[in-house]
């Protein structure tokens, strides 16, 4: 029974990052065609294009670590609940516009990320565990994305673009945490990878110089390096065990923000 719940959730991974996609694109496919109507209704106005742009946004994330593995002593812990928890953030950049439609956009943002990952104390995992587990994750990043983007709409002062592009995040690791509860072992601490790379897709609305930003990040590694214990203060048999970790992110964001 546990471990078809196993299986189960481990095909609902996928899924969820599916719709999470899907979400991204069906709400552009809305504004595309919200765009279009106001365009159709709007008389034409061409501008001259700037070189280069400056803007500020903030807004919202909805983060889920993906657990690709988490088990002791080469024992897997059935039935791992990937939970999404809300964060914030704030990024500036600027848009250099390289010819009609296109654009590349380096970002520099500050973000507060959430997450958690809870495991019942099933008979399964009665041998591993002293509780339900729970794997509660905060951390502060510094990312720096570089985006290319297509303008579909480009219509004043009317717009939408699609952009993708590769991303680096600096783990602010004086301002993260990850807590462990549920476990045998005592003082469980995790060590990241201080630099991190993930994919980044998603689409941009804008009315005028105020724009609305919807994109999807996944991570492209496991980013946990190394899992360690305090064997003295942990009981026997359970110091002799080895933990192993494997996580990653996976973030869906929100924003709204000014171009100048």
């Amino acid at each position: 029974m546990a471990s078809s719940a196993g299986r189960w959730r481990k095909r609902n991974e996928p899924d969820m990052m599916k719709e999470a996609i899907l979400t991204v694109i069906g709400s552009g496919v809305l504004a595309v065609c919200e765009l279009q109507a106001q365009a159709t209704t709007t008389p034409m106005v061409t501008l001259r294009q700037p070189r280069f742009n400056l803007g500020v946004k903030a807004g919202f994330n909805s983060s889920m670590f993906f657990t690709d593995e988490v088990s002791i002593n080469g024992k897997d812990l059935e039935q791992a609940q990937n939970n999404y928890k809300v964060g914030y953030f704030a990024a500036v950049f600027c848009r250099f516009n390289i010819k009609k439609h296109h654009f590349i956009q380096p970002e520099f943002s500050c973000n507060i990320t959430q997450g958690s990952v809870s495991i019942p104390l099933t008979l399964a995992n009665s041998e591993l565990l002293s509780d339900n587990a729970l794997i509660k994750k905060k951390m502060t990043t510094l990312d720096v994305p570089i985006l290319y983007g297509y303008k579909f709409v480009d219509v004043h002062p009317y717009g939408m673009a699609f952009f993708v592009g590769p991303k680096v995040t600096w783990i602010w690791k004086r301002h993260s945490s990850t807590e462990f509860s549920g476990f045998h072992q005592q003082e469980i601490k995790e060590e990241q990878y201080p630099l991190q790379y993930s994919g980044v897709v998603g689409l941009a609305v804008n009315v005028s110089n105020i724009f609305f930003d919807f994109r999807y990040e996944i991570g492209l590694h496991n980013s946990i390096r190394a899992m360690s214990y305090n064997t003295d203060t942990t009981e026997s048999p359970h110091n002799e065990g080895e933990i192993r970790l494997r996580q990653r992110k996976n973030i869906l964001s929100f924003s709204v923000g000014v171009i100048f």
